[in-house]
């Protein structure tokens, strides 16, 4: 009866220091991200290649862009480790993926990047769970590309959580 006692914490304990406690400490360093709930585990929290970064809630004074530089701040608290994807999900329910090397991109340009074009260009480096692209890359004028890049940005955020966030869910 002991050992499933101490595997579970052993489990539990690796997850939070390994990726739960950088969060914690990334969302608590910035005081605009008071009011967000983010919890952060590996995949079925033993499948360490996979990240999950769970959006678990999101308060009235709180706004997308807050959401998008906490997963920021948190790709560069983690910025030195290894995946292969990262889950986004909402209170537990899996909606996108990135791809690993893009999350350590970003976490790695977090210090010195313009986070308006890290925003504008972040759709298209988003995927659905089954690994195709969420959303479509543009060409054309710059007007054009970063209207539709902004657009996309907007969607992402409305499919990740805010629909669900503003019907109470």
């Amino acid at each position: 009866m002991l050992v499933p006692v101490v595997a579970i914490a052993a489990i539990a304990g690796w997850n939070y220091f390994g990726v739960q406690q950088p969060l914690s400490k990334a969302l608590a360093a910035d005081s605009r991200n008071e009011g967000l709930s983010v919890f952060a585990h590996y995949q079925w929290y033993v499948n360490s290649d996979v990240l999950i970064f769970d959006l678990r809630g999101v308060s009235g004074t709180n706004s997308e862009a807050d959401v998008f530089r906490s997963m920021l701040q948190f790709a560069q608290a983690v910025q030195s480790r290894n995946f292969s994807k990262v889950i986004l999900a909402y209170k537990g329910t899996p909606r996108f993926m990135l791809e690993g090397a893009y999350f350590k991109q970003l976490g790695a340009e977090f210090a010195y990047q313009n986070p308006v074009y890290t925003l504008r260009t972040l759709p298209g480096h988003v995927y659905n769970l089954d690994g195709t692209p969420a959303f479509g890359t543009w060409t054309g004028g710059l007007l054009g590309v970063v209207g539709h890049q902004m657009q996309d940005l907007n969607a992402f955020g409305k499919q990740w959580f805010i629909n669900d966030a503003a019907s109470g869910n």
